[in-house]
């Protein structure tokens, strides 16, 4: 019982930690040596031992698509690449639906496999301008960049390139296009639901005299042309789902195209678009290590305490929830996502220790694997973005609005409806299985 209490109240301090602002490189060592503590385990071993081959573990499997996926983000960012198709989607669907514009703008781009954090950067003064003109209020500005960086396309969409879509294949032996049809399902609820709230919220706040309140303006600058940056997207999902290429080669492939095309595209029309390729591949390399380190740092915490007495007992608790087991596994993952504020990390975490358990439930239910990975990878992406989440943290910073008029948009966008769309799955399988 101490045990278990331990677990609980490490998680707890690992969530105000984290709502504090404070790194979880340090963090996430002190609770998980409290976890040991209450556990009964040796504290230096844990450390030295469960809780760095845990962290350094995580490192050595993800670091090289974490650094290349960041380059590659990084030079669409540096090079105008994202703010010129942000804007190629915008005149396509038109600025008058500017809510519908953002979300799919910053759907395309996590697809892409760009990081949120990259996404937010370059986003954030295309969302400012069409609010502006659409005089929508400020306040859904966070909650419409989120919409299409961390829900659908990070998660539900077969094919997405994605560290929470990849992760499962790992432990599943599943392909990254893994349950397809719940996927799209899902990835209309997450798409079509947040639309239709931010517009009526934004008609309503409109309604109440609330529109945009800032005079910002959005910087044009010269920018390469959206097709030489959207080829590099289509390449790297080809390659992944297609050819079934590692992640590693899909996205080594699209950082050298879009190097090609930016270079060649720029001394045709007398422009240059990436001054410095040295420098943007070393902001990329520094992101890439402050994220994954991070992530690691959680998964270090796991694996400290799954090897207590009170995980065996939390374990059962979880897995021996009444109906389709599915919904064990959603909320398992979800905890620890929410406890970690990272979904890259709380699916780790789950599947690190949950795996031969969800297998097994697999062989008994009949539910296949890949339904699984698409439920774990959707669920990892509910409590994932609460309040301390580092990239809302960011977010709300950046664009000026308070958590108290911004963050319950958040949260419907990001927790509720995504939890939401999971729903239907746990149903039918409820019912067939």
């Amino acid at each position: 019982m101490l045990s278990l209490v331990g677990i609980i109240v490490g998680l707890a301090l690992l969530i105000f930690l984290a709502f504090r602002g404070k790194s979880l490189l340090w963090a996430a060592p002190v609770c998980a040596l409290l976890v040991a503590f209450t556990g009964g385990l040796d504290m230096f071993t844990a450390y030295t031992q469960n809780y760095m081959e845990g962290m350094v573990g995580f490192v050595k499997e993800w670091f090289p698509a974490f650094m290349l996926g960041a380059i590659f983000g990084q030079i669409m960012q540096d090079s105008g690449g994202a703010v010129s198709l942000t804007k190629a989607v915008v005149k396509l669907v038109g600025r008058d639906k500017a809510i519908f514009a953002s979300v799919l703008c910053g759907g395309v781009l996590a697809y892409g496999g760009i990081s949120g954090f990259v996404i937010i950067g370059s986003m954030y003064p295309i969302v400012v301008g069409l609010f502006k003109e659409a005089d929508i209020t400020r306040r859904l500005i966070p909650a419409t960049i989120m919409t299409g960086a961390f829900t659908f396309a990070m998660s539900a969409m077969p094919g997405t390139p994605t560290i929470q879509n990849l992760i499962p294949t790992e432990y599943f032996g599943t392909t990254a296009t893994a349950a397809p049809v719940i996927g799209i399902v899902c990835t209309i609820i997450m798409f079509v639901g947040p639309v239709l709230w931010l517009s009526w919220r934004a008609k309503k706040f409109r309604a109440a005299g609330e529109g945009y309140d800032e005079p910002d303006e959005v910087p044009d600058d010269k920018l390469p042309p959206a097709w030489c940056c959207f080829i590099p997207f289509v390449v790297i999902v080809i390659l992944l789902n297609v050819f079934k290429m590692n992640i590693v080669v899909c996205l080594l492939a699209g950082i050298l195209l879009s190097l090609v095309f930016l270079f060649l595209m720029g001394k045709v029309r007398g422009s240059v678009y990436l001054t410095n390729v040295g420098e943007t591949c070393n902001k990329g390399c520094q992101s890439a290590v402050s994220a994954i380190m991070n992530t690691a740092a959680a998964v270090g915490f796991g694996s400290v305490v799954k090897i207590t007495p009170g995980f065996a007992f939390l374990s059962e608790l979880v897995l021996g929830i009444g109906g389709s087991p599915l919904i064990a596994e959603s909320i398992a993952i979800n905890v620890l996502a929410g406890a970690t504020g990272s979904a890259s990390g709380g699916l780790q975490i789950a599947l690190d220790a949950l795996a031969d358990n969800f297998i097994q439930m697999s062989q008994t239910s009949g539910i296949p694997l890949a339904v699984f990975h698409r439920v774990g990878s959707i669920a990892c992406g509910g409590l994932d973005t609460l309040p301390w989440n580092g990239t809302v943290v960011m977010l709300f910073a950046l664009s000026g609005v308070s958590y108290k008029k911004g963050y319950k948009h958040v949260a419907m966008e990001t927790v509720i409806l995504p939890l939401l769309s999971l729903i239907p799955v746990f149903i039918y399988y409820s019912i067939v299985h």
